[in-house]
């Protein structure tokens, strides 16, 4: 299981802990440290609510809960301006909070895996123009199965996502010109959705039109029961009157010479012997019909409690965990060059901020160590230098050294970033 780039602690808690680290092991102001963590946050919480009004105004057209009115009709073209506008923001915000795309090959790979949840679905991929399923926080659990009406368990270890995001777009009116539609379901409408503990294997039921199908084991017990009852049904029911029946069939076309008649007592029985067996078809109908709505209960129990938000909710919350996720991989990176006046490379620092979660906290992480430099450089929160030596040939410097990255001090921070919060708007 490869390491994952979410860092598994609340804002909050990173900000304790760095706070603590700081105290234990330099002589820095601890309030102007506190006052340089609630700056940052704001900057970065200023950076995001403009992506979140992007997301907001790109997927209008297509929010299928939406309850407002759009002024102007937009042209095809204005519309997959839009889709394509949105689809680069989100993908941006779900790279910002650390979800992973989920491969085409584990998408297929979940259609045939054993489910968890004892059902077989089934997906209409040809419905959609494009689907992407993102997830965050892979681990490995096992639950016990009970099998032959609880009679034999069975441990069954399979892989979680901790987080699922899906994106799907469904086809136009045309595809959909002659299909049912369920109530509320507009073509061509854009679906996002956000769960929580998925297996990989039960991928498959986050689609919107994915459809119930009975497993083979469903159709073999449903099929011997019928066999088997049917057969008793057909010799103690309705055996006088099929041999009846065969008989004045054989001499309606021929094949027998000898004459058959029914009496009133006859054709009652060979009435009352259908109607047993009619029912008997209709007993064993109602059965599979009750276990697939046992089937659909099973999956919307489990969906009701795995949903945690649907379309424009979904990238309201992803904005907060990707702006919580910028916050503390910079914040990190900061308070560890802080730790460290004579510098650090970027491979020494990610390995010290790993292997210090490791150590302390029993954490496991691949942290972000690039994208952390690169925030706290556009802020002016570090500088950075390198040893360099003339090349004769060229004429020019290279480097003999990785680059070393160092904090400034907390009173700069404070004044830089103070400096860049009074300058966001321009009069």
């Amino acid at each position: 299981m490869t390491a994952e780039r979410f860092i598994p602690f609340t804002k909050q808690d990173v900000i304790a802990l760095c706070t603590e680290d700081i105290s234990e092991n330099t002589s820095h102001d601890i309030d102007a440290f506190s006052q340089v963590c609630q700056i940052l946050s704001s900057v970065l919480h200023f950076q995001y609510h403009h992506l979140l009004e992007n997301l907001k105004r790109s997927y209008a057209p297509f929010d299928p809960n939406s309850d407002t009115r759009q002024l102007t009709t937009l042209t095809k073209s204005e519309l997959a301006e839009h889709q394509a506008d949105f689809a680069k923001d989100f993908e941006k915000v779900l790279t910002a909070a650390n979800f992973e795309k989920i491969t085409e090959a584990d998408i297929q790979a979940a259609l045939t895996e054993e489910s968890l949840f004892k059902v077989r679905l089934e997906v209409a991929f040809d419905d959609f123009d494009e689907i992407v399923f993102y997830r965050r926080g892979e681990s490995q659990k096992t639950e016990v199965l009970q099998q032959f009406f609880g009679l034999k368990k069975k441990p069954l270890t399979f892989t979680n996502y901790d987080r699922v995001a899906v994106y799907i777009k469904f086809k136009g009116k045309e595809h959909f010109a002659n299909k049912p539609l369920p109530a509320g379901f507009e073509p061509g409408a854009t679906v996002i959705k956000l769960f929580q503990n998925v297996p990989k294997a039960d991928l498959e039921m986050l689609f919107p039109n994915s459809e119930i199908r009975m497993r083979p084991i469903d159709k073999v017990i449903i099929g011997a029961s019928a066999i088997v009852g049917g057969a008793v049904v057909l010799i103690t029911k309705l055996g006088a009157s099929l041999i009846l029946l065969a008989t004045l069939f054989a001499f309606w076309i021929g094949m027998s010479d000898e004459s058959v008649e029914m009496n009133q007592k006859q054709l009652i029985a060979l009435a009352l012997g259908f109607g047993v067996f009619g029912s008997f078809i209709f007993k064993e109908w109602s059965k599979f019909k009750n276990r697939k709505i046992k089937f659909m209960k099973a999956l919307t129990d489990n969906l009701y409690y795995k949903n945690l938000d649907n379309n424009a909710g979904v990238f309201h919350t992803l904005v907060n965990e990707a702006e919580e996720e910028d916050f503390k991989e910079a914040l990190l990176a900061y308070s560890f060059l802080l730790k460290h006046p004579e510098g650090l490379t970027e491979q020494t620092l990610d390995q010290a901020i790993e292997t210090w979660f490791e150590s302390k906290y029993q954490c496991t992480l691949d942290f972000e160590v690039d994208d952390a430099l690169q925030k706290l450089e556009a802020l002016q929160l570090v500088t950075k230098s390198s040893n360099t030596r003339p090349d004769n040939k060229l004429g020019t410097n290279t480097a003999t050294n990785p680059v070393t990255y160092c904090a400034v001090d907390l009173p700069k921070a404070k004044k830089t970033l103070d400096h860049y919060w009074d300058n966001i708007f321009q009069y």
